[in-house]
């Protein structure tokens, strides 16, 4: 880490997209939903690259509520 740099910090600059930009792109899902419903809808949605990437790498699994999405990109 940088100096002085906490790790939500480190998490904004690896990822520079925040958990409510994620979920204004998935607007229209319905839960629970697997990661690759939440890829398409983000795509259906326009979302850009960074948020996309942000999709992908989350784990492969089904996800209950927008709260899941946040919990799994805490972990990345």
């Amino acid at each position: 880490m940088r100096g002085g740099e906490n790790l939500a910090q480190k998490r904004q600059r690896r990822f520079s997209v925040s958990p409510a930009q994620v979920e204004k792109s998935i607007k229209g899902t319905h839960f629970p939903a697997q990661k690759q419903d939440l890829i398409q809808r983000a795509r259906e949605n326009h979302a850009n690259q960074d948020v996309l990437n942000v999709l992908e790498n989350m784990p492969d699994k089904q996800f209950n509520s927008p709260v899941d999405i946040s919990k799994a990109m805490g972990k990345m």
